[in-house]
């Protein structure tokens, strides 16, 4: 039973950690510094003037292995003082990992300053989480860009880390965020990172194929258990699940547009170029404060339901291991 209690202990206290407490500012978090890792590699990978391609390969290699092995290291070193410094450690490293309170907090700023009629502000938070221009946007389409988020996010910031997690515990959750880190950090379509973030971005693309299909199907079973619609959120999933430029981010955002009622999609601006999207869902309901919240309660339900499944699945487990 001691080979299973770490692993239950780790994840459930992380999970229990991020709704709780989230992610406080004054606490040093691993992202950080996988980002000042990038930029470390990316300076003397250009310096090197190497092919750009390759060293786009290198730089994702170089990240993910320093990350990775930075945090093994630190890990057993912390053991040689206590079995239990190692654990508590691993709950740290495996916390860092998930976002959904930081995920809501930051978009309820948006959320709250909208309801309170400064649009100013609303636009102003809504900046730090979305890569969009923001400065011109309707309230309408601040909802929408909240409701986008929250879905796309609870693929990358919630269900695919935790999964990450379950499946090979806080080293493999931390190497799927030095590689989310570097898709947000070098994976851009523009002439500085076309062929150097080329690599991350794929990359980012693979990891994350699987786990936002299970993003999708956690909130079809989700959404009827917080007053949702799951048939919508299924019929949508496999109608506009590929509506996206992203092979993975369709797909939560439909279903979670079909839960709601609600259209994603459409033009957004970047750089002050305007890029027009496919739409994702049908608009039978405005976007709005209701569609947020609902977005929010998917986004916990759904990470609720794969916390629980795995938790049954250990404990199946661990009653035919004796």
């Amino acid at each position: 039973m001691l080979l299973f209690a770490p692993d239950i202990l780790v994840v459930t206290a992380a999970v229990l950690l991020d709704l709780i407490i989230g992610d406080p500012r004054w606490m040093p978090h691993p992202v950080v510094y996988i980002g000042k890792i990038v930029e470390l590699l990316e300076r003397v990978l250009r310096r090197l003037r190497l092919p750009e391609r390759f060293a786009g390969v290198l730089l994702l290699v170089g990240t993910v292995s320093m990350t990775v092995g930075t945090a093994f290291a630190l890990t057993n070193s912390v053991r040689v003082v206590h079995p239990w410094a190692a654990v508590a450690l691993s709950i740290f490293f495996a916390w860092s990992c998930l976002a959904a309170r930081s995920l809501h907090s930051e978009s309820q700023l948006v959320a709250r300053a909208l309801e309170r009629g400064d649009l100013a502000a609303a636009r102003r938070h809504l900046s730090f989480i979305v890569g969009r221009d923001t400065e011109d946007l309707s309230e309408p389409e601040i909802w929408r860009a909240l409701v986008e988020t929250v879905a796309e996010n609870t693929s990358d910031g919630v269900v695919a880390p935790l999964i990450f997690l379950m499946l090979g515990g806080p080293l493999l959750a931390l190497g799927y965020k030095a590689v989310n880190t570097l898709d947000s950090m070098v994976g851009y379509r523009n002439e500085r990172y076309l062929k150097l973030g080329w690599a991350s971005a794929r990359f980012d693309d693979v990891v994350n194929y699987v786990p936002a299909r299970i993003t999708g199907f956690l909130m079809v079973m989700a959404a009827p258990l917080v007053g949702l619609s799951g048939k919508q959120a299924l019929r949508m999933m496999f109608r506009d699940g590929r509506n996206h430029s992203s092979p993975n981010s369709g797909v939560p955002e439909a279903a979670a547009a079909g839960a709601l009622g609600v259209q994603l999609g459409g033009t957004n601006r970047y750089g002050g170029v305007p890029v027009a999207k496919p739409t994702i869902g049908d608009p039978d309901l405005p976007l709005s404060p209701r569609a947020y919240r609902g977005a929010v309660r998917l986004m916990y339900a759904a990470e609720g339901l794969l916390l629980v499944g795995w938790l049954l699945v250990v404990a199946v487990t661990c009653k035919y291991c004796f």
